[in-house]
């Protein structure tokens, strides 16, 4: 017997088959299937991933030799905003002057957020989940996925960078559009909807076989191992059918650009209501050599590609209905090194638009010397003398609250420990 068994799971790994066995994280169970669509909000974190130079984006320092391409009068203001001008320094991608021309008004900023590490990796951590001292914590992406659309079939979508989940929900990663038309399309020949394997009828009629089986099952005493297979089996099957929805949104023409790529999966899964939240990034952000070189290549680029996430969320009708954060783990040193590159620094900025935000504001700063600024969390004004460090976790705990999440048990099950006097009051405006 046990060498029967042996060989069954031999044959399973050789045909690439995986056995069932219990997961640390809840799969949805035939009474939450996804039957209906995910209709939103829709939530983005963008990563720019390595550290990006603030002082190129949207904290400017033209004094100080803290950067070489521009001097303190040519910084420019639109509204609230005050940007580095780098029309004449890029070679491709969006400039800071039309990325604010077009967001300005919908953009928050905040400047002088304390990242309180400088290494990559706990960086990311804490910018991704609002906690630095463990690593049990879920990403925000993940969280607000698992306590908004838990049976989606792809709730919580990364492209890389720091994705932990918390064991609370499945972590989906879908590279490239060819292989999201492939999952959409799993019923049929290599993915093209027009040869099926089965026909519609025969699909359902399987599908009503299923749920009765289940049925039948669920009156019968079992094992928790074999009930986990079963519903297994069953939210497989019904997200397949869910995730043909998708197919009508994944773009005949792929782009070319990185940014681009990741957004077209994305949107796609939100219009189709397969989705909730998306990890975007893209890296080489870590300018230890040349740094004016590499951000001036990288920003436009990440520029770029956040235009191309909101016109794309525009031509599928679901602008209004995003929630878009950009970020990075790090800053850049306000100094030169040897090499013409710039370090890692501990302060930096953060960037929110979308749904819920008011635009045209900036808070937060960083003083002549790049360092930090204590901020009131009542009035969101600097206050040297009695304002307080803002760190990832008091932004997280406002996001938390502008998801509507943070009474949620999977929230309080994380909590992130800011007190209520140094909650940031109105953030989101």
């Amino acid at each position: 017997m046990q060498s029967d068994r042996r060989t069954f799971l031999k044959l399973c790994g050789l045909a690439g088959l995986g056995v069932a066995v219990p997961l640390r994280f809840p799969l949805p169970t035939r009474a939450e299937a996804p039957n209906d669509p995910y209709e939103g909000p829709y939530y983005v974190v963008l990563n720019a991933s390595g550290g990006w130079d603030t002082t190129y984006l949207m904290d400017p320092k033209g004094a100080n030799g803290i950067n070489r391409l521009y001097r303190e009068g040519d910084i420019l203001t639109r509204g609230a905003h005050r940007y580095a001008p780098t029309a004449r320094h890029i070679q491709g991608g969006l400039s800071n002057e039309d990325f604010y021309a077009q967001f300005g008004n919908e953009l928050l900023v905040f400047n002088g957020l304390d990242y309180s590490v400088n290494n990559h990796a706990p960086g990311a951590r804490y910018m991704a989940t609002g906690k630095l001292d463990s690593m049990a914590y879920p990403t925000f992406a993940a969280l607000v996925a698992v306590c908004q659309g838990p049976a989606c079939p792809l709730s919580f979508l990364t492209f890389g960078n720091y994705s932990a989940t918390g064991n609370l929900v499945a972590m989906s990663r879908v590279p490239y559009v060819t292989s999201l038309r492939g999952l959409a399309n799993a019923d049929a020949v290599n993915g093209n909807e027009r040869q099926p394997y089965h026909d519609a009828f025969a699909l359902d009629r399987i599908e009503q076989a299923l749920a009765a089986d289940v049925q039948v099952r669920a009156a019968q005493p079992r094992l928790p191992r074999a009930e986990h297979a079963d519903n297994m089996l069953f939210a497989a099957q019904v997200n397949s059918k869910a995730l043909q929805r998708v197919t009508p949104y994944i773009p005949r023409e792929i782009p070319r650009e990185r940014l681009a790529q990741q957004a077209d999966i994305a949107l796609a899964s939100f219009k189709a209501g397969v989705c909730v939240s998306a990890n975007l990034t893209i890296g080489q952000f870590d300018s230890h050599a040349n740094n004016d070189v590499d951000q001036m290549r990288l920003i436009p680029e990440f520029l770029a590609g956040i235009r191309y996430l909101v016109r794309r969320a525009e031509d599928l009708r679901i602008r209004d209905r995003l929630v878009i954060i950009v970020q990075s783990e790090m800053g850049r040193t306000p100094s030169y090194n040897a090499g013409n590159g710039k370090d890692h620094w501990s302060i930096g900025s953060i960037m929110f638009l979308g749904r819920g935000i008011r635009g045209n504001r900036v808070l937060g700063a960083t003083d002549e010397r790049q360092f930090h600024v204590p901020v009131n969390p009542q009035t969101l004004v600097c206050d040297r003398q009695n304002g307080v460090r803002v760190r990832p976790e008091h932004i997280h705990t406002a996001l938390r609250e502008l998801a509507g999440i943070s009474d949620h048990a999977f929230s309080r099950r994380f909590p992130l420990g800011v007190a209520a006097n140094e909650m940031l009051r109105g953030l989101w405006g």
